[in-house]
């Protein structure tokens, strides 16, 4: 019943689904009868694009329910990415924002994730959208130190590198970013490592002096974060799909992740400019 209601919640208040609540609903009772049929169900999504999502996978089946799980963060990267560019999805899991950036926006991913079962799910939705010539999947955690490590099992997105009770865990590989992004120029990264973000970036200098990063998302920020970030030019950020508009002033709602940009007038004639994207039947 408790995840029934969390579900209702959130596709009421969705900002996709808030003025048709009844048709958000219809999808969510559509999904429940769909996956309890098939082991795997291939959802149509943005762009010409496919999902393979099987049940328990929540973050998915968000997509499913409302078009767009995480709205805010997954309509800046729709409208900030263009073919060419090089995007790190760190904590890629079954590869929403992979498909996203490269099936969608054209762009190269390299897509971080250390969770064999999640691993299979990302394969997946790069093979079933022909994105394996701009996909590289690296199948390891990010951290401060190279060598092995224990990752929970069974989390679905919330697995994550830990040091408490190894009874549901595994081991595996952990190496730093910098030892893996060596020259490599990505203009926008997308850190979701459960709390393991200051972690990522103890490792990652490349990434943050890197002239060509313009955009930074993180699930986490620490004051190590934000002392970093700052120190490198970037700036807390807010983006309003809707009104295709950049701000350094909060919007006033809720979003996974923050923020943070470097050059703000070049990011923002990136967003201003971008082609509409559909969504739901939003052209946005």
């Amino acid at each position: 019943m408790i995840s029934a209601l969390n579900i209702f919640r959130f596709v009421s208040s969705h900002p996709l689904t808030c003025g048709n609540r009844l048709k958000a609903v219809g999808r969510v009772f559509a999904w429940q009868i769909r996956s309890s049929l098939q082991s795997e169900v291939i959802v149509s999504w943005i762009g010409e694009q496919k999902l393979a999502v099987k049940r328990g996978m929540t973050g998915a089946t968000g997509n499913v329910y409302v078009g767009l799980h995480e709205f805010y963060d997954m309509m800046f990267l729709l409208h900030f990415l263009r073919s060419g560019d090089l995007f790190l999805d760190i904590g890629a899991n079954i590869g929403a924002y992979t498909v996203l950036a490269s099936g969608v926006c054209g762009s190269e991913t390299w897509a971080f994730e250390p969770d064999p079962t999640s691993v299979a799910a990302l394969r997946r939705n790069i093979e079933l959208n022909l994105l394996q010539e701009l996909v590289t999947v690296h199948e390891v955690a990010l951290g401060a130190n190279e060598g092995d490590v224990s990752f929970t099992i069974g989390r679905d997105t919330t697995n994550r590198v830990t040091n408490e009770d190894k009874t549901n865990c595994r081991v595996v590989p952990q190496m730093k970013l910098d030892s893996v992004l060596k020259d490599a120029r990505p203009i926008f990264a997308k850190l979701d490592v459960e709390g393991y973000e200051e972690e990522v970036l103890r490792a990652g200098t490349r990434l943050v002096i890197n002239d060509s990063l313009q955009a930074i998302e993180l699930e986490t920020v620490t004051p190590f974060i934000e002392e970093t970030l700052s120190a490198h030019r970037f700036c807390r950020s807010y983006y309003n799909p809707f009104k295709r508009a950049l701000s350094r002033d909060s919007i006033g709602v809720q979003t996974c992740n923050a923020l943070f940009v470097r050059d703000f007038d070049f990011v923002n004639g990136r967003v201003k400019s971008a082609e509409k994207i559909c969504v739901l039947g939003f052209a946005i």
